[in-house]
């Protein structure tokens, strides 16, 4: 991987996070380029969330962990595979509990629209090791980017869906405003959807907020 650069041409307002600004992606540059596994998603994807979700335009976040290690499904968004995979367990959980909540589940995982409709689809970890699924946790550098979004995000009244232990462990860097909407259940894995995921109704408690702003609602489905 020598030689390993990432696309910052594309980040917008989203460059002037010290992350970017002081450093930090240089250092997490050049472990990326030390790696010697298949980096997932693919580098012209890795910034996609904050490509397509711009912070003057977040309107709800939901963060996940890190991308799928699967080759071909992670396209840079949370939870999010391309058009015509196979939905991954959690994604099609996230389906089932939109069909309970709203009526009907969107076409496909493709989860883009979403985040053109202003919805931030952040992974912790932006990226995986093909394969290994968690294997740039804590060791490429990522983490200290998805506290300083948080912390920008939340200077105005913002939806946080907090899907599980490690999302809510970021809630320390989520501002204390009593205008925010802050949703915390279960994650929806497999092994834990059933413990409060299940039956939690984000997706219509999201748009009943936005509504009682004056907000247009964001069309899940």
């Amino acid at each position: 991987m020598s030689g390993f650069r990432l696309d910052l041409s594309r980040l917008g307002g989203w460059a002037a996070l010290p992350f970017f600004a002081e450093g930090g992606i240089a250092a997490v540059e050049a472990r990326l380029a030390a790696e010697q596994a298949e980096i997932l998603p693919p580098a012209g994807e890795i910034f996609a969330a904050l490509e397509l979700t711009p912070p003057e335009r977040v309107r709800a976040v939901i963060l996940g962990q890190d991308p799928y290690p699967t080759p071909g499904d992670a396209n840079g968004l949370a939870f999010s595979v391309h058009p015509g995979q196979a939905l991954p367990r959690s994604l099609r959980n996230i389906h089932a509990e939109l069909a309970t909540d709203l009526g009907r589940a969107p076409p496909n995982g493709d989860l883009r629209p979403w985040a053109r409709a202003g919805v931030l689809l952040l992974n912790s970890v932006l990226t995986v090791p093909a394969g290994q699924a968690g294997g740039h946790q804590n060791r490429i550098g990522w983490e200290p980017l998805a506290r300083e979004v948080l912390e920008l995000v939340s200077r105005r009244p913002t939806a946080f869906l907090l899907w599980g232990a490690r999302a809510q462990a970021l809630a320390s860097h989520i501002h204390d405003d009593p205008r925010h909407l802050v949703i915390r259940t279960a994650h929806p894995s497999p092994l834990s959807a059933r413990r409060g995921f299940f039956g939690s109704r984000p997706f219509s408690r999201v748009n009943a907020w936005l509504g009682e702003r004056g907000e247009p609602e964001i069309a899940w489905v």
